[in-house]
C-alpha cells in the first residue's frame, strides 16, 4: 500500500524559503517519474516540478530559478526546495509518483500515487 506523506509546508513572508519533503518508507522511488503539483484556491492542480526516469527535471516557468527538486533514494524521500517565495505560490502542494504527464489537471488524476498535500501560505 503506497502512502506518500508530505511535510514542510507552512506560512512564510514573501521572499522566504521552505523545503517540502515527501516520503514513504515502503515505497520504491527509484526508476519512477515523480514530482510536485500544487492547487491554488479555485484552481486545478498545476505541475510545479518533476524528475523523469532518466533524471531529467522539469520546472514550470513560474518557479524556474526559485524552486529545486531533488530525491534521495536511500532515504526514500523527494524534496522541493522553494526560495524567493511569492504570494502567488500559495497553494496546497502534493507530491506524486507515476505522473499522468498533464501540466494542468484535476488533482484526482494527476498521478497514480499522490500524497494528501501540505499547505504553503505566502503573505
Amino acid at each position: 500500500h503506497v502512502q506518500l506523506v508530505e511535510s514542510g509546508g507552512g506560512s512564510v513572508q514573501a521572499g522566504g524559503s521552505l523545503r517540502l519533503s515527501c516520503t514513504d518508507p515502503g515505497f520504491i522511488f527509484d526508476g519512477r517519474d515523480m514530482g510536485w503539483y500544487r492547487q491554488g484556491p479555485g484552481k486545478e492542480c498545476e505541475l510545479v516540478s518533476s524528475i523523469g526516469t532518466d533524471g531529467a527535471t522539469y520546472y514550470a516557468d513560474s518557479v524556474k530559478g526559485r524552486f529545486t527538486i531533488s530525491q534521495d533514494n536511500a532515504k526514500k524521500t523527494m524534496y522541493l526546495q522553494m526560495n524567493g517565495l511569492k504570494p502567488e505560490d500559495t497553494a496546497v502542494y502534493y507530491c506524486a509518483v507515476d505522473l499522468s504527464g498533464a501540466q494542468h489537471a484535476p488533482c484526482t488524476v494527476i498521478a497514480v500515487h499522490r500524497g494528501q498535500g501540505t499547505q504553503v501560505t505566502v503573505s
